[in-house]
């Protein structure tokens, strides 16, 4: 059995919202804040990465 990769999202924000973007089969909002000297995040709960615009060809 194989995992599936977690997703990844460019964002032109430093502060961004994660719920899983599954409706109800999501998980609860929160809110995540990007590190300026690292330029990403991961959600704690579905492992999704947020990467600001700024850094994609960095990361």
């Amino acid at each position: 059995m194989s995992l599936q990769a977690p997703e990844t999202r460019i964002v032109d924000k430093f502060r961004v919202a994660c719920d899983g973007s599954e409706g109800a089969l999501g998980h609860p909002r929160v809110w995540l804040q990007i590190p300026r000297d690292t330029g990403w995040v991961e959600c704690g709960y579905c492992d999704c990465r947020f990467i600001h615009k700024d850094f994609k060809d960095k990361v």
